[in-house]
């Protein structure tokens, strides 16, 4: 006589492999099967959009301020990018004699239009001359202008100010960087980058003129520096991988 083992004492495979057995047909030559998938009801959909909604908008509200971030230090070098408006070229006139800088280091790469017209070849040297024009003393003026490049200006812009400094034995520990806008905070992540980690770089942003920063998004010159710097960005901080030097 056999056995009788008790029905819920016998070993039963598990729901899973039961479940694949009567309906995991493969498909694509044994290479996919089916899966079942949840989806959002319209209440999920409508919570998910929702969420959406809010994220852009904060995104859309604080974009500018994140791009044209103000983070100033003390006692270091002056340094603005000479392809800086004429009016923010004033603010870095006035903040040049509120702190007592010796010097005021101005990079800019070749003038990539009217260069022929002009007396001057690069962004560094037209900055510096309206400093200059602007009240300031011109040996307290220093242009240091960067190489012709098709791309990475900036970055090649801080390397050609890192070296015109060590070559005269300057070697700075703090810098302040006034740029224009929302391209500020790209220009200081370039600017650590070419100075490296022993350097502290402080930024300040200039304010716009042609638009209201508090809503960017109204004016066609805000969506154009505020998208096209925000991309910019992205590519320095997640693509861009400095040449040894």
């Amino acid at each position: 006589m056999e056995n009788q083992i008790p029905n819920d004492l016998r070993r039963t495979k598990p729901a899973s492999q039961e479940a694949c057995e009567s309906g995991c047909q493969t498909k694509l030559w044994g290479l996919a099967r089916p899966r079942k998938l949840l989806l959002p009801t319209w209440r999920g959909c409508l919570v998910l959009g929702l969420a959406g909604a809010f994220l852009l908008l904060w995104i859309v509200r604080d974009l500018h301020a994140f791009l044209a971030v103000n983070d100033p230090v003390s006692n270091g070098i002056l340094v603005v990018e000479g392809w800086t408006p004429d009016y923010g070229m004033e603010l870095v006139r006035e903040k040049f004699k509120q702190d007592h800088y010796q010097k005021n280091y101005v990079t800019g790469g070749p003038i990539e239009y009217g260069m022929h017209l002009s007396a001057y070849e690069t962004y560094a040297q037209l900055g510096a001359a309206t400093l200059v024009k602007l009240g300031l003393d011109s040996n307290a003026v220093q242009a240091v202008p960067g190489p012709r490049v098709i791309q990475d200006r900036t970055y090649y812009s801080a390397v050609s100010l890192k070296k015109w400094l060590l070559e005269h034995g300057i070697t700075p520990t703090r810098i302040l960087l006034l740029s224009d806008g929302p391209h500020t905070r790209r220009s200081r992540l370039l600017y650590q980058m070419a100075m490296g980690k022993d350097v502290k770089v402080g930024s300040i942003a200039i304010p716009p003129k042609d638009y209201d920063e508090r809503q960017w998004w109204r004016y066609s010159a805000g969506v154009r520096s505020v998208v096209s710097e925000f991309v910019a960005y992205l590519y320095a901080r997640f693509l861009f991988f400095p040449p040894k030097q």
